[in-house]
């Protein structure tokens, strides 16, 4: 995105929670997003990652299994480009602070309908 111009992008949405899934894509997809792919753990994400290749993936911090964190690791040191947001719930502002010193490029706090989506996504792209 460059400019005031808006690209299309696609994106992973990885979260172990089927409802923050849902309202994380149809937010993306109101603001111009494609689904690339939709992932229900850390490990799980890792996989699409690799596979799908998405302008930007949105991680959910706290997984059973496989947390956010490791699998955002995980996909930096495959992919040190990968532009990666980190979603949590309130209250996780260290392991936000975290995810942000291992390679996330922003973070959002759910629940997602109140944040600037759209402002955050075209800073994440263009930089």
């Amino acid at each position: 995105m460059q400019g005031n111009q808006d690209r299309p992008f696609n994106f992973l949405v990885v979260d172990d929670s089927e409802f923050a899934r849902k309202s994380l894509i149809k937010v993306l997809a109101g603001i111009g997003g494609t689904l690339a792919g939709e992932a229900v753990s850390g490990q799980d994400g890792v996989q699409k990652y690799r596979t799908l290749k998405p302008d930007i993936v949105f991680m959910d911090i706290t997984m059973p299994g496989m947390e956010g964190i490791d699998a955002l690791e995980m996909i930096i040191r495959d992919d040190s480009r990968a532009k990666i947001i980190m979603v949590s719930s309130l209250g996780h502002h260290q392991l936000v602070k975290d995810a942000l010193k291992k390679g996330a490029k922003h973070f959002i706090t759910k629940p997602v309908q109140n944040v600037p989506m759209k402002e955050i996504v075209r800073f994440v792209l263009a930089h």
